[in-house]
This record gives C-alpha cells, structure tokens and sequence, in this order.
C-alpha cells in the first residue's frame, strides 16, 4: 500500500490496494490513520459491489440510513446519486458539511463513482481545521461561545426532499414523508480522535446563531465560510468510473462542482453514523 499526499492542506491517493476483498488488520489500521491525517482518501480503479462497498465504509464507522432518500433494497445504507443529461442541478453543488442539521451529523462519507463525464464533475475539499487556525486570536475568541442553528430545509424551495425529487434519474428515489431536521451545534467544535479544533458552519445548513437573527449572524457566517474555502486550505479530486473517496465529515466541507451540462453522472454514497459535535 502506499499512501502519497496530494497537497499540502488534506487529501491523499492511496494505491496498491483492492477494496473488493477484506483488508488484513494492518492494512485497515493504516487506512484509518490515513484518513485521521489527511482528511480525504482516494482510491482508483476499484470494482465494489454494494455489500462490498457497505465494507469498506465499516472501516470508519457504522453505515447510516439517509433519512431523505431511499437507499438499494438489499443495502440501504447505499444510496444513487444521479444527474442525467437532461438535469440543470446537480445533489451537493455548494460547499458544506453533510447532515450538520442533524443531532448527531455524520462522521463521514464515502462516495464511489460508477459513471462520470469525460471532464467536469470534479469535488473540491476544505480543512476547516487549518482555517480555524489561521484565524486571528480575537475571531476564535468571539466564536468560542457561538452555537450554529441548522436547518435541513435551508436552501430548499418546498423542502429538501421535493428539491432532489427535481432531478430526472432521482425522482422516485426520494422520501417525501421524511421529516425536517433542525440541530444546534458548536460553531467551533472538537474532533473526538485528534482533539483539533475545526470551523463548524456552512452556507448550506447553517441558517444564524443561537440568540441571534438571521441578519446579525449573516455577516459572521458569510465570512467564515469564505475563509474556510481560500485555496491553501482546500484540494480537488478529478474522478473516473471505479474512483472511491471517503471524507472526515468533522474536520472538512466539500463541494461537487456542477460543471458538466448534458453529461451524466452516477455515484453511490454511504454516510456513517458520527455523535453530537462538542
């Protein structure tokens, strides 16, 4: 197995290793650490079946059930992401942390691609951990106290749930009756395993802070979340048919880039179960 960073702020391929078949002790060990140290990890020219794929997520984690999307009859911890030719918006296209409107948002996440356009369709990553140390001693001052409020509906016109049921492919994959998620969270919150501190907010769920309106909350919030994004802190990953990455969902946000009209995409997505940010 080697393990070979892609740049300087997370990210790392890993090569020489088959995820279709189990991994020893050591080389689980050894992946796992990888992900604590780099954040993002990525695997080439793999070939998963569902099961197998719901395996290697255990490597992490326990897999969890998506509440808004209905996952594969035999593993529905495995959920299909699609864009068709015919779809203008893409699932994920902002930056953000997946399920922080959850009480327990997700640890991580695994995605793995099936069908991707020649080019386009890339996601880009960010250490929210680095950004939080690059900020001023006055700005961590100010957030030590703050408690994000995240919504699941945000961002949604008629729900989360009707807005993924616009995409063609996804439409009767949705869950209409799932119910709307609202959690409060550390604005800065402690990773369990390394004991980093990290930048706990995103455009994408975090609508203000407790005790406070949208209006006062908005210019903090914007501005954290353009810092997290600045270039020395992010990395981007290009993916092809049989490409694996899996995401510390705690320490990083991630973006899919929408850039690919009239091109299809076809992913597989597992997120694994995390505990309350503290």
């Amino acid at each position: 197995m080697q393990i070979t960073p892609v740049s300087g702020a997370l990210g790392a391929d890993i090569h020489g290793v088959d995820l279709a078949s189990e991994l020893s002790n050591s080389d689980a060990s050894r992946v796992h650490d990888a992900f604590l140290e780099h954040r993002v990890l990525f695997f080439r020219d793999q070939k998963l079946s569902p099961p197998e794929f719901v395996r290697f997520a255990r490597l992490f984690g326990e897999p969890d059930i998506y509440p808004f999307i209905k996952g594969l009859p035999d593993t529905p911890e495995v959920i299909e992401i699609i864009k068709t030719e015919s779809d203008s918006k893409n699932f994920g296209g902002s930056w953000h942390s997946d399920t922080s409107y959850m009480e327990n948002p997700a640890l991580g996440t695994t995605l793995y691609a099936l069908e991707v356009p020649e080019a386009g369709g890339d996601t880009l990553f960010a250490n929210t951990a680095m950004a939080y140390d690059a900020l001023t001693d006055g700005m961590k001052q100010l957030l030590s106290g703050l408690v994000g409020v995240n919504s699941s509906e945000k961002g949604y016109q008629g729900g989360r749930a009707a807005g993924m049921a616009r995409l063609d492919a996804m439409k009767g994959t949705f869950q209409p009756e799932a119910e709307t998620y609202e959690s409060e969270h550390p604005v800065v919150r402690t990773h369990p395993e390394t004991g980093r501190k990290s930048i706990y907010v995103n455009r994408s769920h975090t609508a203000r802070f407790k005790d406070m309106t949208v209006e006062e909350s908005a210019p903090i919030i914007n501005y954290l979340c353009d810092h997290m994004i600045r270039p020395e802190f992010t990395c981007r990953f290009r993916w092809e048919a049989g490409s694996l990455a899996v995401w510390d969902n705690r320490t990083t946000l991630h973006h899919a880039i929408n850039d690919y009209a009239g091109k299809r995409r076809h992913m597989q997505r597992i997120t694994i179960k995390g505990d309350r940010p503290c």
